[in-house]
């Protein structure tokens, strides 16, 4: 058996002129080359998502579920199952796991990322599906008395980050993702980058932190001047920034304003990174900060922020106003904050507060009288 190779003849013409071609000799056939392997079901799930923009909480969620909705039919693939079985795995959310709605419609909604956009699957059934019906719930408010007596059992760089919370109305990522260049002491503002829809924003920056924001990031940025000398000081930059700007990802604009307190090195560059400081550490700090303070709420991060809204209502402040600072899209999210004003129920005095009503005491009379006239022997 011979090789494919190149080899040449020699023709001669009629007049004795002759021409030297070349001729392909085939040997036996080459193996076709392989396909390239298909992407799994999930790394297509995440590239569908990324080429939308979608954040990458939403990514890890839609991720999650699809994957306990495969496990949950015994690994099957979606494309064998349909309606049913869409319908069994959140019936046994809603009936033996017991999630809430909003648990149950975001399970739904990753399922149908992954038929619709994912799978290309056309199903008309799909439009007789029912999402679950949400509840209002009315948001978890501190007075300023209990907002005082948690943020004085902070200290360090979580104290500063619940007074942002607080004094700014920000979100616990809003305010762990701030960059040096977003705090405009001059204008006395902050400014929300990417916060909750991909949306940007501006809010206030309290007077009373100023001092102590400053001499924080003197702090920081003399950690970030040694880790320059030591060949780090890099920080990962949003969307294709670093091809645009090679070295931006060094400068001290674009800083976290609460870096981590370690280096990582990114498996791409080869860079050694820190992180701004993981929101789990905030967390924590409110939650212990909570129980010390003896409060019976179940208040977290996100209480600052609903009690930055509500204290803003009751000074007075038009909702617009506290609409803009929020971010809210829509004025009625706005308006949840109406509801849990500190004026009571709606906004309304009781009729039993203008007549002065207290509770009667022993002292008002030598003996309680049961209705039928009878001495009350168990309150003597």
């Amino acid at each position: 058996m011979g090789f494919a190779y190149l080899g040449p003849t020699v023709s001669f013409g009629a007049q004795g002129g002759f021409a030297l071609n070349w001729v392909v000799f085939d040997g036996p056939p080459r193996p076709s080359p392989e396909p390239p392997a298909r992407p799994r079901l999930l790394d297509r799930v995440r590239e569908a998502l990324r080429l939308r923009h979608y954040s990458p909480r939403t990514e890890e969620a839609y991720a999650l579920w699809i994957r306990r909705f495969i496990v949950f039919h015994g690994k099957r693939h979606p494309t064998e199952m349909g309606e049913a079985e869409i319908a069994e795995f959140l019936s046994n959310l809603a009936m033996k796991q017991r999630v809430s709605a909003s648990t149950q419609n975001q399970a739904l909604s990753a399922i149908l990322f992954l038929y619709q956009v994912v799978l290309d699957r056309e199903l008309n059934w799909l439009n007789g599906i029912v999402r679950a019906k949400t509840t209002t719930h009315v948001p978890v408010v501190l007075t300023r008395d209990e907002v005082r007596s948690v943020l004085d059992r902070l200290d360090g760089p979580t104290r500063l980050m619940a007074c942002l919370l607080y004094g700014a109305g920000l979100r616990l990522l809003e305010c762990a993702h701030l960059r040096v260049k977003d705090v405009d002491f001059g204008a006395n503002q902050i400014v929300v980058r990417c916060g909750k829809g991909g949306r940007d924003r501006r809010t206030m920056l309290p007077s009373g932190l100023k001092a102590q924001l400053q001499t924080h990031l003197s702090t920081v940025k003399r950690q970030h001047e040694e880790d320059l000398a030591r060949g780090a000081g890099w920080v990962e930059l949003p969307f294709a920034l670093d091809r645009k700007y090679p070295n931006a990802g060094r400068e001290w604009a674009w800083q976290w304003v609460f870096p981590a307190t370690r280096h990582y090195v990114d498996r791409t560059t080869g860079q050694r990174r820190r992180h701004h400081l993981h929101e789990s550490v905030l967390q924590r700090a409110v939650k212990f900060a909570v129980v010390r303070a003896g409060i019976a709420k179940p208040a977290s991060c996100h209480t600052f922020r609903h009690s930055f809204a509500t204290h803003l209502l009751e000074n007075g402040y038009d909702i617009r106003t506290v609409q803009e600072l929020l971010g809210h899209r829509d004025v009625r999210t706005t308006m949840i904050y109406t509801h849990v004003l500190n004026r009571g129920g709606l906004g309304v005095i009781s009729p039993s507060d203008a007549l002065g009503l207290a509770p009667k005491g022993l002292s008002e009379s030598s003996s309680a009288v049961l209705p039928h006239g009878n001495p009350d022997t168990t309150k003597l």
